[in-house]
């Protein structure tokens, strides 16, 4: 058993899914409660009104953070809607020059919009900023999350664009439509 570089990136793809999956059952835990408790209110009066305070600010921050999470797991995995109507097409030398040129062009954006989201969540940080909710929440808390899914998005075009390069194939399957 040796150091595979292939293992710990994949490992890191899956991690992020999973931290995802586990941001969308908190979504589902916190909306459930929170309807048990508006169920127990209409039922027993307001004299038992319980409420989770700023829970559909939570709710949003989860969903936040799962979807940003989920982008590499699900790029890796070819859940991502591609657009390959002209690719499908061209023979497969140009296809595969297409195809670095479009993940080239991801890895850079996503790279940009992860600096940019990283200088946002410092910026927030540095000024102090809250969530405008009941629950006050520093605002870089929540960004982190779409910083790292971010970050995780860039590294996971990076290698998808330097795997096509050196394998010199297709990476990325067309998902079949049937």
């Amino acid at each position: 058993m040796g150091f595979s570089f292939r293992k710990i990136l994949d490992g890191l793809y899956v991690a992020s899914g999973a931290v995802a999956a586990l941001f969308l059952l908190l979504i589902c835990v916190l909306v459930t409660v929170q309807v048990i408790f508006n169920l127990i209110t209409k039922l027993f009066g307001t004299e038992l009104a319980i409420t989770i305070p700023s829970y559909a600010e939570f709710a949003g921050f989860f969903l936040a953070a799962a979807s940003f999470l989920a982008l590499a797991y699900t790029l890796t995995r070819g859940g991502h809607i591609r657009v390959t109507l002209v690719l499908q097409f061209l023979p497969k030398t140009p296809r595969l020059i297409f195809e670095i040129i479009g993940l080239s062009i991801c890895a850079a954006t996503a790279i940009y919009a992860t600096w940019f989201m990283g200088k946002l969540t410092f910026e927030s940080f540095s000024y102090g900023d809250l969530s405008p909710g009941i629950i006050a929440i520093p605002l870089w808390i929540p960004q982190s999350s779409l910083v790292l899914g971010l970050g995780i998005l860039a590294i996971s075009l990076v290698d998808l664009t330097l795997t096509t390069i050196l394998k010199r194939s297709l990476i990325l399957k067309p998902t079949d439509m049937g």
